[in-house]
């Protein structure tokens, strides 16, 4: 995440002759965009965890077209459910690509994202996707919701070797004077990859770091937390979905231990925390998430209001319970404004939609920031590792007292592209 000057959104335009668009590239300018959404909906993580960056995109798309589209052109969305494995996913994309030839692809967010190299190949712009594996860092054509520095030629990060920086981190210890870390993890692959760049991560910043790896179909969380309240750990961070988080609090409050704060992950930062906590108050009440989104309950920021109200409309008209929201929600309806702020340039004077045009707006120097919902985002292609970054988040907990009781997120540290910390980039190999 980069820190910079907040862009204007919509209708934002860069000069006319960085719209010239070669015809092989154009659809008929009087037709649809069609765009494809590949979502593990269902996965072996469990159903629905991967679903919220598609409904939130869905939902931006439902909200656009009823406006009367992006000048004039209704953009159309083609989902399709990979399963959460690699097989699927290449189903996926080779049918969004060749069979309904989709212009782009939009707000993915696959647990094995086996199909990047097929996408990229193709040179289908894949906008706003969630960062699950290294392929937002690997490939051409493909533009991660956090944006990415590495140089995206085919091998991950610089000659496969991938930087995360310590920014959470040193935030936890500097806010909160944690020192004492645990991190609790699956023994599967993305989520053991994920649990050890953190570790990484922590022992950059100081902290004393203990690992805790539990079996994905038996997980025993009470020997977890019995070890944790051993331990004295007094910051906790996952690498799990919501129902492993659940379980996990429910161990520890069972057992007595507490924490300053449990960080978890943005797939967790959503409005069901009471019932994916249940029975775990005082763990609840010292969640924490991070990312690079602003917080979805911060109902007075106009951007975070039309979110919610474009989504209860969407729940609403699809028989979901509405008021709902999840920060994957909010970023999947950051990666579509993103796509049709690109197609509202491009398509300016009457102009057919073009790849080209839409990537040079996407990969341009000047930051996206989604009308204020994301930390401003870029995507520099640096040819060396940056030693440091000036990197901004967003910081939220989690308060049952919030919202005259209902609960909710209270966003921590002010404004995320103003929560900024100069942090160093630690390498680490997927």
């Amino acid at each position: 995440m980069v820190a910079g000057p907040v862009t204007a959104g919509c209708g934002t335009r860069l000069p006319e002759r960085d719209f010239a668009d070669p015809p092989s590239a154009t659809t008929s300018a009087a037709a649809p965009v069609r765009v494809g959404i590949v979502t593990s909906a269902t996965s072996p993580v469990g159903g629905g965890a991967f679903s919220g960056p598609r409904d939130g995109a869905l939902a931006y798309l439902d909200a656009l077209n009823a406006a009367g589209g992006v000048n004039g052109h209704r953009v159309e969305a083609v989902t399709c459910d990979d399963g959460g494995s690699g097989v699927g996913d290449n189903e996926c994309v080779r049918r969004l690509v060749d069979q309904d030839r989709v212009f782009a692809l939009v707000a993915t967010s696959a647990l094995d994202y086996a199909g990047a190299p097929y996408v990229s190949g193709k040179g289908v712009p894949d906008i706003g996707g969630i960062p699950i594996g290294t392929a937002y860092d690997t490939y051409p054509h493909l533009y991660g919701i956090y944006g990415s520095d590495a140089p995206r030629q085919g091998t991950p990060g610089w000659g496969g070797t991938l930087y995360a920086g310590t920014e959470v981190y040193r935030w936890f210890k500097e806010r909160q004077q944690a020192r004492t870390a645990a991190v609790v993890y699956y023994n599967q692959s993305a989520s053991a990859r994920y649990a050890q760049q953190i570790l990484q991560g922590l022992r950059a910043e100081g902290y004393r770091t203990i690992s805790e790896q539990v079996d994905f179909a038996l997980p025993n969380f009470r020997a977890v937390a019995a070890d944790l309240r051993a331990r004295g750990v007094d910051i906790l961070f996952d690498a799990m979905d919501t129902h492993g988080n659940g379980q996990l609090c429910r161990a520890m409050q069972a057992a007595g231990v507490t924490v300053t704060a449990k960080v978890t992950n943005v797939q967790n930062w959503a409005s069901t925390v009471p019932a994916d906590y249940q029975g775990a108050a005082g763990c609840r009440n010292a969640l924490w998430a991070t990312s690079g989104s602003r917080n979805h309950d911060e109902t007075g920021h106009p951007a975070v209001a039309a979110f919610r109200d474009g989504m209860a409309a969407w729940q609403r008209a699809h028989g979901k319970e509405a008021g709902q929201f999840s920060q994957w929600q909010l970023e999947g309806w950051a990666a579509a404004m993103w796509l049709a702020d690109a197609l509202t340039g491009c398509t300016a004077g009457g102009a057919a939609p073009d790849r080209g045009c839409v990537e040079r707006f996407v990969g341009r120097a000047h930051p996206y920031d989604a009308r204020g919902l994301l930390v401003p985002v870029t995507f520099t292609a640096l040819p060396d590792p940056p030693a440091t970054r000036r990197t901004c988040l967003s910081v939220a907990r989690w308060s049952d007292a919030a919202q005259g009781g209902r609960g909710g997120w209270v966003t921590q540290g002010g404004d995320p592209a103003a929560d900024c910390l100069t942090v160093p980039q630690v390498p680490y190999r997927p």
